[in-house]
């Protein structure tokens, strides 16, 4: 039985984090160094999340009661953060692999794919101008991998689902981010997430764009990806 995910590794680099043309908390734009680390290719699918909720007795997702939510190959949604982390806390036990959530800081530099200062994965486009643009995302996520790859060869990393990220979230946390390896305030009220939700007006959300919730929230459009630490 397969239990872990495809892994793509990240080189470490400096690079722009933020956007000065961005909302207020994506400001000011930023140098920080990411050291190497490893990303999944795939947000985490309803077929890996099951092997987990089968060896631990956790409660299943709500999502789970929607027929167009459960599908083996879309992501896993309506897990809350502590779910997210249990699930890497679990992963990890049973391959002897550091897993765990991707910081804000590591998720852009993943989802950037190389490209500095760009708006959007593949560039400044807009998204609607994006193949299939029209078709997807009508009534749920779509199964992970059907559109192309970004530069690092990371999969709907700006869309599909919002991610949960490891960070507390603070909306002036730029205007004093350290330069290595930022991981967010020490404490918080909201947990970071980051990518675009099939539930949005615009599908694909901009690289640089911050979101948050309540840490024990479960909403059908937020999953998550796996992080490792090389």
């Amino acid at each position: 039985m397969v239990i872990e995910p495809e892994m793509i590794t990240i080189p470490g680099a400096d690079f722009a984090m933020g956007c000065d043309s961005g909302k207020a908390d994506e400001r000011p734009a930023h140098r920080v160094l990411v050291e190497r680390f490893a990303l999944a290719r795939q947000a985490t699918t309803n077929r890996l999340y099951r092997c987990f909720v089968e060896e631990t007795l956790r409660p299943s997702p709500p999502a789970w009661c929607d027929p167009g939510l459960q599908h083996p190959e879309q992501p896993v949604t309506a897990v809350n953060w502590f779910d997210a982390t249990a699930y890497c806390d679990w992963l990890s036990t049973r391959t002897g692999k550091p897993y765990r959530l991707p910081t804000e800081a590591e998720w852009e530099l993943g989802a950037r794919g190389g490209l500095e200062g760009a708006l959007y994965t593949w560039g400044d486009d807009p998204p609607e101008h994006q193949p299939g643009y029209e078709e997807l995302w009508r009534t749920g996520p779509e199964p992970v991998g059907r559109r192309p790859p970004n530069g690092f060869g990371l999969n709907d990393i700006s869309e599909n689902v919002h991610e949960w990220c490891s960070d507390w979230y603070d909306a002036v946390y730029y205007q004093h981010s350290p330069y290595c390896n930022p991981v967010g305030p020490d404490s918080g009220t909201r947990r970071s997430s980051r990518g675009g939700s099939w539930r949005h007006a615009v599908k694909i959300a901009r690289v640089s764009a911050r979101s948050s919730i309540p840490p024990d929230y479960k909403y059908n459009d937020y999953g998550f990806r796996v992080a490792m630490t090389l």
